[in-house]
């Protein structure tokens, strides 16, 4: 056994080089950190990947029984070393291609799982990676919210590991996982207690900012700099950091949860504050209480307890709101989801995102901005040039072409992305792929690349435009890029070009075993990719570490909106350019 001066001696000198952030129980073990809730040992991957990493980590109690659609809770702390060496649970949801498999991970069973139930309602965990080598100081810190159109989505997705931009960046990465879909948005009248924010029905926010209270009290001990946090997010993961960016039960929060924003992809606006035919990602509280009540009495009619709505209005009339609340929290999770499948989505009611509600988020977000009532830091958007090429099935929207462009279903789509080998002669067509009416695909005003340009424009540069433009009147730090690599191998090029999430892979320098390798990478693009990657980790850092992104591997000045920084590149060099 060590003796305390040894101890003591040793848990020093870790501290002084920030290679532990030793907290006394175990000076030798490089991966063993103490929480407020216990200590937990991780995974040394120095040799590999220049990291350590520890993967599920509570930061909450299950969200399971009596604690179901309620806010989150501290988890059970414990005695022993808790060994977290592996992803926790997906939160529940239904599955779609950004969901896991039966195991957890992206693999074949993705294709066997689209349409049912996967993932558990015990998911409250989050991961992090911390650079093995040595370092001076406390490094910045990266929190980043998956995507999934907050109602999939699940931080073991390998795109989102945290290794390669801890390493890049010198920074302390972390990813969380917050309840998705029904069970982490729900407005219904019998859930509601006497605490407004847990009133709100805004459970999957009131997940990230727990996770990010676990940040501010516990990253001292893996390195990390708690009062400087980037919170970064993709798609509804951005939409949630953008809810948190105008919250005001963040904005009231001390000391402060995070100290940069990069939301990219997402938006925050209703569809009454945009111009006429645009899609806001927000609907109406209003919107939500619908949904509410339709899911408990669907539930009902589901039960056999009442044969169509009214008879489960009389039904639901005759009962408590403590009996109905605790009929809510007794259906398994397959017959809630189940319900949201069939009936809800039969209705229209059956998405989910952040509800304006007034008190977790403001009734109209984009005015709060304008009002200057939002939490003030530096912000650095980014958006990819075809967002809308992997929503092709929008276009039916008779404004966007009356015709749904994708001919092939998700399980087709699986198959062809992840089978596809990128070295070989193309295996598929744009024919598969895209109707006659959208061909050929160059076609001024009728062509699929004419109609997912305004699909992306209704879908998200809109959005964009508004959250940068309030925030652009209110502060000077705000910061855009813009997407545009595409040189994959064809037909993949016409059919997704730049597409949504098409940046991760470069952002998080993941470029293996994830959705769209077989269709991103060759050997060819390869140092093109590398450059690209390197360049865009390297903005990322900058910002987290200044609230700026401009770097030496931009090779240019980059400016703030509405300018924007352009990556993009060739198959052997990055092409950064200012627009």
């Amino acid at each position: 056994m060590k003796s305390k001066y040894h101890a003591g001696a040793a848990c020093a000198l870790f501290s002084l080089l920030q290679l532990a952030g030793c907290g006394g129980s175990d000076p030798v073990g490089v991966t063993q950190r103490d929480t407020q809730y216990g200590t937990v040992v991780g995974v040394d991957e120095a040799p590999a990947k220049g990291v350590y990493s520890w993967k599920g980590i509570p930061f909450a109690k299950a969200p399971t029984g009596d604690l179901r659609w309620k806010a989150p809770a501290d988890p059970v702390s414990w005695t022993s070393a808790r060994t977290t060496d592996k992803f926790a649970n997906a939160c529940a949801q239904t599955g779609r291609l950004f969901s896991p498999g039966l195991n957890n991970r992206l693999d074949d069973t993705v294709s066997s799982t689209l349409g049912q139930t996967v993932g558990s309602e015990d998911c409250l965990y989050l991961n992090v990676w911390q650079p093995s080598a040595p370092s001076a100081s406390r490094r910045p810190v990266i929190v980043f919210v998956h995507g999934g159109s907050n109602v999939s989505g699940y931080t073991a997705d390998p795109q989102y590991d945290g290794a390669a931009l801890a390493k890049a960046a010198d920074a302390v990465v972390v990813t969380v996982n917050y309840r998705v879909g029904i069970f982490g948005f729900l407005n219904a009248a019998p859930l509601k207690t006497s605490d407004p924010a847990e009133s709100s029905g805004n459970f999957a926010l009131l997940d990230i900012i727990k996770a990010l209270k676990f940040v501010n009290t516990n990253i001292a001990s893996f390195g990390g700099d708690p009062q400087n946090v980037t919170l970064m997010g993709h798609s509804a993961g951005a939409v949630n950091v953008l809810a948190l960016l105008t919250s005001p039960l963040v904005r009231n929060t001390s000391p402060a949860l995070f100290h940069r924003a990069v939301p990219l992809s997402g938006g925050i606006a209703l569809a009454s504050t945009l111009p006429a035919g645009t899609s806001g990602v927000l609907s109406p509280n209003a919107t939500a209480q619908a949904q509410g009540s339709a899911l408990l009495a669907n539930l009902v009619i589901a039960d056999g307890l009442a044969t169509d709505a009214a008879t489960a209005d009389t039904y639901i009339a005759g009962r408590t709101t403590a009996q109905l609340a605790d009929y809510l929290r007794s259906k398994s999770t397959d017959a809630v989801l189940a319900v949201v499948r069939t009936r809800l989505a039969a209705a229209g009611l059956s998405s989910s995102n952040p509800i304006p509600e007034g008190t977790v988020l403001p009734q109209d977000p984009i005015a709060a901005i304008r009002a200057g009532q939002y939490v003030k830091v530096p912000v650095l958007a980014g958006n990819t040039r075809d967002e809308g090429t992997l929503f092709a099935a929008f276009l039916a929207t008779p404004s966007l072409g009356g015709l749904s462009g994708r001919l092939i279903d998700d399980k087709t789509f699986f198959s062809i992305v992840t089978k596809n080998n990128p070295e070989a002669a193309p295996s598929t067509t744009v024919e598969q792929w895209i109707p006659a009416a959208y061909l050929p695909v160059n076609t001024p005003v009728t062509g699929f690349k004419a109609r997912i340009d305004l699909l992306t424009q209704n879908l998200f540069f809109t959005q964009r435009d508004s959250v940068l433009n309030a925030l652009k009147a209110q502060q000077p730090a705000v910061w855009a890029y813009q997407f545009d690599w595409d040189e994959m191998p064809k037909p993949f090029d016409a059919i997704f070009g730049a597409s949504h999430a098409f940046d991760l892979p470069f952002v998080f320098g993941n470029f293996d075993n994830t959705l769209f390798a077989n269709v991103i990478n060759t050997t060819a693009n390869r140092p093109g990719r590398l450059a690209l990657s390197d360049a865009m980790m390297k903005s990322i850092s900058a910002f987290a570490r200044k609230g700026d992104p401009n770097n030496d591997a931009l090779k240019t000045s980059w400016p703030a909106w509405p300018a924007k920084i352009v990556f993009d590149g060739t198959p052997t060099a990055a092409v950064i350019t200012v627009n």
